[in-house]
């Protein structure tokens, strides 16, 4: 991931970022959130300018969306060369991974890596053969963890002048519950994170159900960094 960063003052890209609170709000993993968001960066060939831009669901996903407009704005042939990342609210359900599979299946020369903040209807078959099917295209998924979150506010964010380094903090916690869960799903283990609605001022509620398959395919480092063996 690229490491370049700037003060939203003066950046010429200031009208292509979201607010602060949009950030905070829908990115936040804690939450269950219906609006979905896309960041994504853009580098074309062999030239190092990063093109940077955002996108949310309409009457469509936000992935088909982003698909049709690449497609739409540019010469964009069979031979265009270039290297996207995605910054993800929610995971590709499995039409939208279906739609990227066949996009990056007609135009070889383009890479793609996705950052998520949570895993949508992770329980769903669907769309776990969904995220399966992007990475074995050669799609990299990966959970957004603390340095995702610090490059989207520094690089997406129009955060105030001075506050750069002010990101929102998430627990670890909740990062680490849906890496495992995303390890289940490349494995074709059953689902082990259940989440669930506290009707009392609906809170989210977060619980793991290991079983024995788990234990004995899942990384041992995996396991160990969320702290269950």
């Amino acid at each position: 991931m690229a490491s370049d960063a700037g003060s939203s003052a003066g950046d010429p890209t200031l009208r292509r970022r979201i607010e602060p609170w949009d950030f905070e709000a829908i990115f936040d993993p804690r939450e269950l959130r219906k609006e979905a968001c896309l960041l994504y960066e853009i580098k074309w060939g062999t030239c190092h300018k990063i093109w940077r831009h955002s996108g949310k669901n309409t009457t469509r996903h936000a992935e088909v969306n982003f698909i049709e407009k690449i497609t739409s704005e540019r010469q964009f042939c069979s031979s265009t060369s270039c290297s996207i990342i995605w910054f993800l609210s929610w995971s590709p359900c499995w039409e939208c991974s279906k739609a990227i599979t066949e996009f990056l299946r007609q135009r070889p020369g383009v890479t793609l890596v996705i950052y998520v903040a949570r895993l949508y209807h992770h329980m769903d078959e669907q769309n776990r053969q969904g995220l399966r099917d992007l990475i074995k295209s050669g799609v990299t998924v990966q959970i957004m963890t603390t340095p995702e979150y610090d490059y989207c506010w520094r690089n997406f964010v129009n955060y105030p002048p001075g506050k750069d380094t002010h990101c929102p903090i998430y627990p670890p916690l909740w990062m680490k519950l849906y890496a495992l869960e995303l390890h289940c799903i490349i494995l074709s283990l059953p689902p082990c994170l259940m989440i669930s609605r506290r009707c009392q001022k609906q809170l989210t509620c977060y619980r793991l159900n290991l079983q024995n398959c788990h234990y004995q395919q899942i990384p041992h480092h995996i396991l160990l960094a969320t702290a269950w063996i």
